[in-house]
């Protein structure tokens, strides 16, 4: 029987400063992490994985990737909490710099100074130890659910690198996005946003059935949430486009308080109402950065209220 042809060891999809661009480095790995050894399995190709479709070695997973990548010593969160497969993560925060980098003359803007907000930052508190690590950025995480909250928080506390760099903050009223989080005479560089994608839990299981038969080539069917995820992480009352149109019309209040407002959009359908909203609401640049990870393609929509002439005197005032 001839032997599968194994697939390509560099995700060219994925940004040129992702860490995660070649196949994983299971010894690497297994070295920053001996709790993976027994979720680390060979697969078809004749290399070695792990079961994407057990919640537990992805768990482990990105605790692996956490540690050896970022520096993570303490890395958990709660059963049934969403587990973001941390590659597709790593490429919001690098695009958002190159984001901030096109309105600094080519320059990434880095430290503290850079402030961050994270809608839904939820109990895995991913895009924060990307972005403190590969960056210095300082972020703010808001979030609806206390669980996440103290899941978030015991990260943070546990290590060095976000103990001084990340806040979370309890968003109390769950038709608000950015409404009642940011502070009067609080300016952020940058919001970025994962927003739940389904209108309904049917919608999301259904969404899982499709994804495991493309992970499978077919084989699977059932739904078997295998990165996790809570009510407020996977689907809300509209769905995505509905959030999406919400936090347009909340940043649209603070035009003055951020630089760039950003989000995944995972439905190109999506889009054109999107667009008729961030034009309605007047944004002065809308920009649309494409992102793929292996068959699975989303984008970023990113947009600003403030004119060239502010853009310039935010950049000369905070990044210089």
């Amino acid at each position: 029987m001839p032997q599968k042809k194994s697939p390509t060891t560099d995700k060219t999809n994925l940004h040129p400063r992702n860490k995660h661009r070649e196949r994983y480095d299971f010894r690497k790995l297994r070295a920053a992490l001996p709790e993976l050894e027994p979720f680390v399995v060979a697969n078809d190709y004749g290399t070695v994985s792990v079961d994407f479709f057990n919640p537990e070695a992805v768990r482990m997973l990105n605790k692996a990737l956490l540690k050896a990548y970022y520096g993570i010593e303490y890395w958990d969160i709660p059963a049934d909490y969403l587990c973001p497969p941390v590659p597709g993560r790593a490429d919001y925060i690098h695009y958002a710099a190159d984001l901030l980098a096109e309105s600094n003359n080519g320059i990434i803007p880095t430290g503290k100074k850079v402030h961050v907000l994270d809608i839904g930052v939820g109990a895995n508190c991913v895009y924060p130890i990307i972005g403190a690590h590969e960056y210095g950025w300082s972020f703010v995480g808001a979030e609806i659910d206390r669980n996440a909250i103290t899941a978030a928080q015991k990260i943070i506390l546990a290590n060095a690198l976000l103990k001084d760099q990340v806040e979370i903050r309890l968003q109390t009223d769950h038709e608000d996005i950015v409404n009642g989080v940011i502070m009067e005479d609080e300016f952020f560089d940058l919001v970025i946003c994962n927003p739940p994608f389904h209108k309904s839990l049917n919608e999301a299981k259904e969404g899982n059935i499709r994804k495991n038969r493309n992970l499978s080539g077919g084989k699977r069917s059932e739904s078997n949430l295998n990165f996790g995820g809570q009510f407020n992480e996977l689907w809300c009352k509209g769905g995505e486009e509905r959030f999406i149109r919400f936090m347009i019309i909340q940043s649209s209040y603070f035009r003055d308080s951020c630089f760039w407002y950003t989000t995944i959009v995972s439905k190109k359908e999506h889009l054109r109402n999107i667009y008729e909203e961030l034009e309605h609401r007047k944004a002065t640049i809308v920009k649309t950065i494409p992102m793929s990870q292996g068959s699975k393609t989303s984008r970023i929509v990113a947009w600003t209220f403030l004119s060239p002439e502010e853009q310039q005197k935010w950049a000369k005032d905070r990044w210089s």
